[in-house]
């Protein structure tokens, strides 16, 4: 493949500047205390408005069919974008209906669901979360419990999921559940879309080691929702469910861009304060290896897009990306802290955090990037299964 983003690609990225420099400040971060309910929900009032205004020129979701209503643009056009974002360090866009559910609904849903929420996506009118995990199913998620009965045209849910990111804030869940309990574990699982203010439906928050609302805790008790709010056909969730992941794992803006903006931070401050590299000299070194797995962890998310253009599910490609991508956010992490010794674990508050602190939460958030998602582990078994060719026991 080249490598290469053609004139019109170069355009746009050029179109997306100007608009990121009218709309967001440099600082947009520093009016907000994520720490304080009131500081959480003005960051997030501030980002869905901000949103708002992808939405408006139809950048959410650009490579979707018009039908649906994107653009049709190339998948490259969309990296141009999701590229830009992540450097000018914009707000969350909120983008697990456009990666993950969006496609998935694309590729499994009924036509009445596509109806109801591609558009809704699209606009930004709906927010959406992902209940996968449980307390006994993380990494092994084919051991997921919750279970979903039908009875008449309903189907009841009972049971629990575990650090769904924006689960409070969501207006939809994605949600895998087990619908045969009879079955091989692999074949008895079901998906669904859940209006996440159903009755018996309860969410708990988990603050993280950054101080942070993120995750929630979500109970289903008795929750009832129509039989049509199944997606595809029953008891064929689990593949839904892997070539959503996969659409998850390839996320080039999660998986490569924000390692490369946290190690272009450490470079320019170690350019800029000299004294803390005279203090650790091999800093050097390691900044300059590390510059260089970035951009092979840059390829590997190309190759995945370049199958994702060319109609193909991408499922070993995404794996590595994901899994290179994710333990070189913690390298550059570690980095980061070395260098910057006792100050690196200051608060993003203090008025003496280097960066304005945002290496000690990048820190913090790093230790996450290898589970999320799936976990390290598991993407050296996906790895070894689908691309070597290796038996899985």
């Amino acid at each position: 493949m080249d490598f290469r983003f053609r004139p019109e690609e170069e355009r746009f990225r050029q179109e997306v500047r100007e608009f990121l420099k009218q709309e967001l400040s440099p600082d947009w971060e520093d009016q907000f205390d994520p720490e304080t309910k009131e500081g959480a929900d003005a960051a997030f009032e501030f980002g869905r408005q901000f949103t708002k205004k992808l939405a408006q020129r139809r950048w959410l979701a650009m490579h979707w069919p018009k039908q649906y209503g994107g653009l049709e643009a190339t998948l490259w056009q969309q990296i141009v974008y999701q590229e830009e974002l992540a450097y000018a360090n914009a707000p969350e866009t909120f983008s697990m209906g456009v990666a993950w559910v969006g496609p998935a609904l694309t590729l499994f849903g009924s036509d009445e669901q596509k109806q109801q929420h591609l558009p809704a996506i699209v606009n930004h009118d709906e927010l959406w979360c992902t209940l996968y995990s449980e307390p006994g199913a993380g990494s092994d998620l084919a051991s997921l419990r919750t279970r979903a009965v039908r009875q008449g045209d309903e189907w009841v849910i009972n049971g629990q999921k575990i650090w769904t990111s924006l689960g409070h804030r969501a207006d939809w869940g994605w949600l895998a559940a087990r619908t045969d309990p009879d079955a091989p574990k692999h074949k008895g699982i079901s998906m669904f879309v859940v209006p996440m203010r159903s009755s018996g439906l309860t969410v708990r928050p988990l603050i993280n080691m950054t101080n942070l609302h993120q995750f929630n805790e979500v109970f289903f008790e008795g929750v009832r929702i129509p039989a049509s709010y199944l997606v595809g056909e029953e008891n064929r969730g689990w593949y839904q469910l892997a070539v959503a992941l996969d659409f998850e794992r390839s996320s080039i803006a999660g998986n490569v861009v924000r390692v490369w903006r946290a190690w272009r931070d450490i470079v320019d401050f170690a350019c800029e304060n000299p004294s803390f590299v005279q203090l650790n000299p091999t800093v050097r070194h390691r900044l300059a290896q590390m510059g260089i797995e970035v951009e092979a962890g840059r390829l590997l998310s190309y190759r995945v897009a370049s199958m994702q253009q060319a109609g193909k599910i991408p499922s070993r490609e995404a794996a590595m990306a994901k899994l290179v991508c994710a333990e070189l956010n913690q390298k550059v992490a570690r980095t980061g802290m070395e260098l910057l010794g006792l100050y690196g674990q200051l608060h993003p508050n203090s008025g003496y955090a280097p960066l304005r602190g945002r290496i000690e939460r990048y820190y913090l958030e790093s230790v996450a990037r290898t589970i999320g998602g799936g976990t390290s582990e598991i993407m050296r078994n996906v790895i070894a299964t689908r691309g070597l060719g290796l038996p899985r026991d």
